[in-house]
C-alpha cells in the first residue's frame, strides 16, 4: 500500500498547491470557443474554422445528422451542418465532439486506462442526451438546452486524466485497481472542477463537474445533474439499489421519465444507440 498511499498523498498535496498538470483543451475546439464568442462571426467563416479538423467535420455532421436534431433530410457538407446546429449551440457541440483527443497517452498502460474511460464517459453521456431529448420534446419551453448538456455529460469524469497522468510515474498503482478507482472516486470530482477552471468553462460546469456524484446535492427542480446520473444508474455506476430507486423515482416527479421502467424500454434503448453512434 505504500506506493498507493504515496500517490494518493501527491495528488492531495498538488491539488493544494495548484500545482497539479491540467490536461489542455484541444486546439481546434480552443479555436471554435473564441469564434462563437466573437460577436462579428457568421456561419461560413464558423464553417471554415471546423473544416480544416477533418475529425470534428465528421463529428458536426453526425451530429447535424442525429436523431437528437430529429431532421430526415441527411446533410453533406460542414457548412449545412453548423447551419442544421446554430451558432448558438456550435461552441458546446464542437467541444464536445474534440474531447476524445484529450483522452490519449504514450504510455501503453496508461492508453488502456484512459480509453476505458472515455468509454464509459461516452455511455453515460449517451443516457443522459437521449433522455434529454425525449424530455425536452415534451417540454419546449425548458430553459435546460442539448448542447450544455452534452458538453456537461463527457467532461462530468473529466478528473481522471490528471489522475491517470500522475499515477503514470507509479506504475506500481496500475497493479491495483481497486486502490485507482477508489483515488479516482473520492478526487475526480474536485480535479475535474479544476480543469473546467483551467479550460475558461462557466461555473455552471464546474459545479456539474464537482456535484454530479455527490448525492447530497439534490435539486428541486429538473436539473442537467439528474441526466448525467440517469446515464450512472443505467451504467450500474451507483451502486446501491435503494439510492437507483429513489433517484429514478425523483425523475418520474420530476417529469424527467413517465415511469421508472422508461429506460428499458426498446425505444429509449434505440435512441441511446443511435446517440452513442456519434462518437465512434
Amino acid at each position: 500500500m505504500g506506493t498507493e498511499n504515496a500517490l494518493y498523498t501527491i495528488l492531495v498535496e498538488k491539488i493544494k498547491k495548484d500545482a497539479l498538470v491540467l490536461p489542455t483543451l484541444p486546439e481546434i475546439a480552443l479555436k471554435v470557443r473564441q469564434a462563437a464568442d466573437d460577436p462579428e462571426i457568421n456561419l461560413n467563416q464558423m464553417s471554415d474554422i471546423i473544416s480544416h479538423d477533418p475529425a470534428l467535420s465528421m463529428g458536426m455532421l453526425k451530429v447535424a445528422n442525429s436523431a437528437i436534431l430529429g431532421r430526415s433530410v441527411k446533410v453533406e457538407t460542414v457548412s449545412q451542418a453548423v447551419t442544421r446546429i446554430g451558432l448558438r449551440q456550435i461552441k458546446s457541440i464542437a467541444t464536445a465532439m474534440a474531447l476524445e483527443q484529450v483522452f490519449v497517452s504514450k504510455n501503453e498502460i496508461v492508453s488502456m486506462y484512459l480509453k476505458k474511460s472515455w468509454g464509459k464517459t461516452v455511455d453515460v453521456a449517451a443516457v443522459a442526451i437521449s433522455l434529454m431529448t425525449f424530455y425536452t420534446q415534451e417540454h419546449k419551453h425548458s430553459s435546460l438546452t442539448l448542447d450544455t448538456l452534452t458538453l456537461a455529460a463527457l467532461i462530468h469524469n473529466i478528473g481522471v486524466l490528471p489522475i491517470l497522468t500522475e499515477a503514470e510515474n507509479h506504475p506500481d498503482v496500475f497493479a491495483n485497481p481497486t486502490f485507482l478507482q477508489q483515488a479516482i472516486a473520492k478526487l475526480a470530482g474536485d480535479i475535474g472542477g479544476e480543469v473546467t477552471k483551467a479550460w475558461g468553462f462557466s461555473e455552471e460546469f464546474t459545479m456539474l463537474v464537482t456535484s454530479w456524484s455527490d448525492l447530497t446535492v439534490l435539486p428541486p427542480d429538473a436539473h442537467y445533474l439528474d441526466f448525467i446520473r440517469a446515464g450512472a444508474i443505467y451504467h450500474g455506476i451507483f451502486k446501491n439499489e435503494s439510492t437507483r430507486e429513489v433517484l429514478l423515482k425523483s425523475y418520474v416527479n420530476k417529469g424527467l421519465i413517465p415511469d421508472v421502467d422508461f429506460m428499458n424500454t426498446s425505444e429509449f434503448k434505440e435512441m441511446v444507440a443511435d446517440v452513442k453512434a456519434m462518437f465512434s
